[in-house]
């Protein structure tokens, strides 16, 4: 934790901060085999005992095979345990059902991953939400201001008790841009975030705000930069090498935490993993910091692709330039 905020705040960590997380499917496929690896690399893991063999009994509802019914009435569905869910059911069908719409009842602080625009696409599905910011009218800003509002009583609950770092989570991004591009983006999601991590600031300006987010978002990274974010997690695939080291290094210095390539590694021959990891540190690369690697592991990856990449990441997390 130290050194990535080190890395957010230019302060020149010793190495590149790296994260990595295994998805529970991983450790239900490999279980004591994926606990081996693990124990080879302490300097990620720090010697971590897992008890893969009860793992399915402690995942979250939307990791769960089978249906979970969320706060706004939103219907996951799961075909395998320990992959996340995905909205099939959606409460909001047309106009009358925005209006209708009653925010949850509960203050508990929780912000799960999709909580302002994908909860808008969740809602009411995606071709609705389309239409409705394509007319650009009334349905679309009362459905946000909703979400929004839900949001701005949740963020206020976990004030009190934020630590270092408070992490936020929406995919803004398609594959290659954003659904509802830029203009609008910046004309209804934009304000909604503004407010959301104003609020925050507001109340500690030293927090450090940290976003995840999917999809091609290079456009509007530095509009959550101004929204008030420290470090984006983005991702390298999506967004392609050469537009993150042309916003976020050439036109102004944006710290992110890079979503290494979780496509190319269950393919890849161990020299592609270490050119990949090679390739997007020598290009992001600053002495000052503003780096970090993620990587994500989950079962479609081999064991052997999992070791290069745990032996990629440790070589060059060193890296000097």
């Amino acid at each position: 934790m130290s050194n990535l905020i080190e890395a957010i705040r230019m302060q020149s960590p010793e190495t590149i901060p790296v994260g990595i997380s295994i998805l529970p499917a991983a450790w239900i496929k490999y279980g004591a085999e994926l606990q081996r690896l693990i124990d080879q690399y302490p300097q990620f893991f720090g010697g971590n005992k897992v008890d893969y063999e009860h793992i399915g009994e402690h995942l979250s509802p939307s990791y769960r095979k089978g249906i979970y019914i969320d706060e706004w009435g939103c219907e996951w569905h799961n075909e395998h345990a320990g992959n996340e869910a995905i909205v099939v059911g959606h409460p909001v069908k047309d106009e009358d059902d925005v209006a209708a719409l009653k925010i949850p009842d509960c203050r508990d602080g929780r912000l799960p991953h999709g909580f302002m625009y994908l909860r808008l696409l969740d809602l009411c599905g995606f071709e609705n939400a389309m239409v409705w910011f394509a007319e650009e009218g009334e349905t679309i800003q009362t459905l946000i201001d909703k979400v929004l509002e839900y949001n701005l009583y949740q963020v206020a609950a976990v004030l009190p008790r934020m630590g270092d770092i408070v992490y936020f989570g929406d995919d803004l991004g398609m594959q290659k841009g954003l659904a509802i591009g830029a203009e609008r983006w910046r004309k209804y999601m934009k304000p909604c975030f503004r407010k959301l991590y104003g609020i925050v600031k507001a109340y500690k300006p030293s927090q450090i705000i940290y976003m995840h987010t999917d999809g091609c978002i290079w456009e509007i990274m530095p509009d959550l930069v101004d929204c008030g974010v420290d470090m984006i997690n983005p991702q390298f695939r999506a967004n392609g090498l050469e537009n993150l080291i042309r916003v976020c290094r050439r036109e102004q210095i944006i710290p992110i935490n890079l979503d290494l390539d979780r496509q190319l590694f269950p393919v890849a021959t161990r020299s592609q993993i270490f050119d990949h990891i090679g390739a997007a540190v020598e290009g992001l690369y600053l002495k000052e910091g503003a780096l970090g690697l993620n990587v994500e592991l989950n079962y479609e990856i081999p064991l052997e692709n999992m070791a290069a990449v745990l032996d990629a990441v440790e070589k060059y997390r060193h890296y000097k330039g």
